[in-house]
């Protein structure tokens, strides 16, 4: 790679100390080992920590250039890829990220991803607040990586899947791929991406996932998943299909219904011809799970590659807004009525909503059901049946709702402990299981290898069918 980009003189060190920021391999959380705070800089740390959901006054100390273990499987590192691939852009959506993460991502990409394929980076700014993040990040990556680094400034809050959509336009590469502005790449990560897409251009490409714990810095290995989801459309990583366990070697890539969302890696125009995300989804939810089932009912495919891996940092909140599951569960209802034919009632019912008239403003989705009909795309049955069998379906549901006891009108049949799965009475409060509702906070952390968001398999209210 060229000094241009991976230099490490006394230039580019007096650059990032401006900024009071570190470059180099060495120092705290290096190879992604946990990094520590003094008792004094963890009083220091408190406030940003909470702000951003991440530590970010300790990542300040770890260098931009740090490395992180390499968890490919080890038939990975003997796989030799063609020479002439197709050159990618990176996209980076951030709102209001801390400056040193945003860099840090920037750094990684540029340190693990072969010149010649990386055509440019892409900085997709959500009309962020932060001064940091004008003036100082501008500078800094025109500076840093002169003609790499284009920013991309949103004149009003468009939310993370209006971004993405920016970042496309302006993105020239063959290849786009999309991350949040908080990962750390692995070597190696690139050449089996791109040489999927190379070799068939309807591919939807997802690295495989590991975690950047917020509170150290850690990186911390998740094993190899696809990625599926509730019928509330909150992902979930879920096991491989069946003939990719018996086929026996771990460097194969996994089918996967759908994706987590952090990031994914697809032939430009192809993401074009298929619709791109919905534009008419707010801020946040539900994008990854349409364009999982877009993609497999329109003539594509989407895999988890365990031999491309990048590692995520899980957030204890996210920035977009209070009210994440609001525009989740409006976003879920778009895809139910463009995409699962008879099986949108599933959605419905998740979300403890009327069939009809359920109160929530969805826009207008004729344009998508064009879209739809236009890719003559096959319908939700055959994608339930040869992508998603796992899937569990509710098609014999005569009612739903609550079932209130008749001689104490406050008390309801519910859940009941986890342990043994046995209903109890319990004051009724309108909303899922006492012991199965899950908050915006604990869904941020269903992103482990055990984690789940949602409760796949159980609505949250009683069906009787």
């Amino acid at each position: 790679m060229s000094n241009i980009r991976r230099g490490s003189g006394q230039t580019f060190k007096r650059l990032s100390k401006s900024l009071g920021l570190i470059e180099g391999y060495g120092g705290r959380g290096k190879g992604g080992l946990p990094a520590t705070l003094s008792p004094a800089e963890e009083e220091k740390a408190k406030g940003p920590h909470e702000k951003y959901g991440y530590n970010s006054y300790l990542s300040e100390k770890i260098s931009l250039d740090r490395s992180i273990p390499d968890y490919r499987p080890t038939k990975c590192k003997e796989l030799k890829y063609a020479k002439e691939l197709p050159q990618i852009s990176i996209i980076f959506i951030f709102v209001n990220e801390a400056l040193s993460v945003i860099l840090r991502s920037v750094h990684s990409a540029v340190n693990h991803t072969p010149t010649h394929l990386l055509k440019e980076i892409i900085l997709v700014d959500d009309n962020s607040d932060e001064e940091e993040l004008k003036a100082p990040l501008e500078e800094y990556v025109h500076k840093r990586y002169p003609g790499l680094v284009k920013v991309v400034r949103n004149q009003k809050r468009e939310g993370l899947i209006r971004a993405r959509i920016e970042g496309w336009k302006a993105a020239t590469g063959q290849v786009t791929g999309f991350f949040d502005a908080h990962v750390e790449f692995t070597a190696g990560w690139a050449e089996p991406v791109l040489s999927r897409i190379q070799e068939n251009r309807k591919r939807v490409i997802l690295p495989s996932i590991d975690n950047i714990k917020q509170d150290t810095f850690e990186v911390q290995r998740y094993e190899n998943s696809a990625h599926g989801y509730s019928w509330e459309l909150w992902c979930m990583y879920i096991s491989p299909p069946k003939d990719w366990w018996d086929a026996g070697d771990p460097s194969l890539p996994i089918r996967t219904p759908a994706m987590i969302g952090c990031s994914f890696v697809v032939n430009r125009k192809f993401f074009g011809e298929i619709g791109l995300l919905d534009p008419g989804m707010d801020v946040y939810g539900g994008e990854n799970i349409e364009l999982g089932i877009k993609v497999w009912l329109c003539g594509g495919s989407m895999e988890v590659l365990p031999c491309s891996r990048v590692a995520h940092i899980e957030r204890k909140k996210k920035p977009y807004n209070s009210n994440i599951g609001f525009y989740t569960k409006r976003n879920a209802l778009r895809v139910a009525e463009v995409w699962m034919d008879d099986y949108k009632s599933h959605v419905y019912i998740a979300w403890n909503l009327p069939l009809e008239n359920p109160g929530i403003d969805i826009g207008d989705v004729s344009e998508r059901r064009a879209l739809r009909r236009s890719l003559k795309c096959k319908n939700f049955q055959w994608y339930l049946d040869h992508v998603y069998p796992e899937m569990r379906r509710y098609n014999n549901t005569i009612a739903y709702g609550e079932l209130r006891n008749n001689k104490a009108k406050d008390v309801c049949l519910d859940q009941g402990p986890l342990e043994n799965h046995t209903a109890i009475l319990y004051p009724c409060h309108g909303w899922g299981p006492q012991v199965g509702a899950i908050s915006d906070q604990e869904r941020s952390k269903c992103r482990g290898p055990q984690g789940i968001c949602g409760t796949s398999g159980t609505f949250h209210r009683l069906l009787l069918g």
